[in-house]
């Protein structure tokens, strides 16, 4: 599922980067386009600026303008006759009065054949002062002769050629009007535009030019820029879709190890179980046999104390308490600690008949467990007489019986601070009796050993100091409702109970 999530927000991504392409493409496009319009309106401008200048071949014969007007003169009548007349005179040769042979131009502006101007000039060389034949203008030194259109930029004959020619005027439209943007004559410039803002065609073009170069330039520089906007969304989405594969192989890599590691676990915890559960029925079925034998030996007893007078009864309660070691050891129970009502602070050995005071140790959870205090109980259940010894180390060791149904948790717990529980507190330098919160101060001799013998039927409880001799400490005359279990409570690091082998 992580898997699947992450594939659809990378999809995600790229589906907004590749919806930003696009859309970058159509912005870029449609810019193109209007800069196409906008190319046309201003070569469309610039047609109607160049169509004024004459397309005139130097060819000296006849010129391309002449043609076109007579092609034109029946469609124009008496005004197209004055027109032609006029251009013929301004094409023809003052001196020769014939059309213009490898024609020239004087500083003054007037036009005649090179040959006929050098004759004419050649005549003036010894007044070394020249003039032009028309106007008389005097010229100092004699002027180079030069073709009047030898400067000038020949392009291809116009096709539009009577266009270009001003319907009021017939005059060749050579200047241009910013006001009403269109060609005029030099006539119109002082009629009927007067007062506008006029220039030559050639500086409007030589503008229009200037301007369409810098719109081009503009343009193409939004090219450059558009591409390399593709080129760094293009670059963007390669990065992404490779991103986007190394997470999903980081992925599914990932989730390969933890289903490893899940089954690993999985076949762990299993072992575990099955181990626990084996432990546990062996040890019920333990108890299970152990109950079985109790109750054989209760229905025993009760058979015999069917059978028993009242006479014996008073008998068998009356019997003293062994005086001796020996007769002690007669009704020794070995005795071994349940692990399941260990506290977390002991440790068991010595085949669950040590207890040692340690670190916390790791111990499955029961109900049966004490919770609170470094302590724990027996498993044998007691009734009828025993007798047991515990062997102690360290600072201070409770030597307690207990009934099994005492509080495993909160201060009702401890041993001796209840009603359900009796204890014997030995220390390096005292005793102390415990029951129900009440301690009485015992006297006797130090040993590390302390023996227990228990009447349950009696209802009588003994302890004594163990050494070369055996010394009475404390006796307790009650009466035991419930089977008793031995236990031990244990100060801090250091301390170890041991309930000693006797047979």
């Amino acid at each position: 599922m992580l898997l699947s999530l992450k594939k659809q927000r990378l999809t995600a991504a790229a589906e907004d980067i590749f919806a930003l392409f696009e859309k970058t493409i159509a912005e870029y496009e449609e810019e193109l386009s209007l800069s196409k319009e906008e190319n046309k309106r201003l070569q469309k401008l610039l047609d109607a600026v160049l169509q004024p200048q004459l397309r005139i071949h130097r060819s000296g014969i006849i010129t391309a303008q002449e043609v076109k007007l007579r092609h034109s003169l029946p469609l124009r009548g008496e005004m197209a006759q004055k027109g032609v007349q006029l251009d013929r005179e301004t094409f023809s040769c003052s001196i020769c009065l014939d059309l213009l042979k490898d024609p020239v131009v004087t500083p003054c502006g007037h036009s005649y054949c090179m040959k006929c101007i050098k004759g004419f000039w050649d005549g003036e060389d010894e007044k070394k002062i020249h003039s032009c034949p028309q106007c008389r203008q005097s010229f100092t030194p004699r002027p180079v002769d030069v073709a009047p259109l030898k400067k000038h930029k020949l392009v291809e004959p116009s096709k539009k050629l009577q266009e270009n020619i001003c319907s009021h005027h017939d005059e060749v439209m050579k200047m241009f009007c910013r006001a009403v943007q269109r060609c005029i004559c030099h006539l119109c410039s002082v009629d009927g535009h007067k007062g506008h803002d006029t220039v030559s065609a050639a500086a409007e073009r030589t503008e229009r030019q200037r301007e369409l170069e810098g719109s081009r330039h503009n343009i193409q520089q939004s090219i450059q820029d558009r591409e390399k906007e593709m080129k760094l969304l293009q670059q963007e989405v390669e990065a992404v879709n490779g991103s986007a594969d190394k997470a999903v192989e980081d992925s599914e890599k990932m989730l390969t190890e933890l289903i490893r590691v899940m089954a690993k676990r999985s076949s762990e915890v299993r072992q575990q179980v099955r181990s626990h559960q084996k432990s546990e029925v062996s040890r019920v079925k333990e108890l299970q046999e152990k109950l079985e034998q109790e109750m054989a030996d209760l229905k025993r007893r009760d058979a015999e104390w069917t059978n028993v007078s009242l006479t014996e009864v008073d008998v068998l309660l009356s019997a003293a308490e062994p005086t001796t070691r020996a007769g002690f050891l007669k009704y020794s129970q070995e005795i071994t600690l349940d692990p399941n009502t260990a506290n977390t602070r002991l440790l068991l050995s010595e085949g669950s008949r040590k207890a040692a005071f340690v670190k916390l140790q790791f111990y499955s959870s029961h109900p049966d467990r004490f919770t609170n205090y470094p302590q724990v109980l027996s498993r044998e259940s007691l009734t009828g007489c025993c007798y047991w010894e515990v062997e102690r180390r360290g600072r201070e060791v409770r030597v307690a019986v207990a009934y099994k149904n005492i509080s495993r948790a909160g201060y009702e717990s401890l041993f001796g601070f209840n009603d359900k529980s009796w204890t014997l507190d030995c220390n390096q330098s005292s005793y102390l009796f415990r029951y129900n919160s009440i301690y009485t101060p015992v006297s006797g001799p130090r040993s590390s050993r302390v023996g227990v013998y228990l009447d349950h039927r009696a209802g009588i409880l003994s302890f004594y100091s163990i050494s070369e001799t055996m010394t009475l400490l404390h006796r307790v005359q009650t009466t035991f409702t419930q089977p008793l279990h031995a236990g031990v409570w244990l100060c801090d690091y250091g301390t170890t109970a041991e309930f000693c082998k006797l047979k």
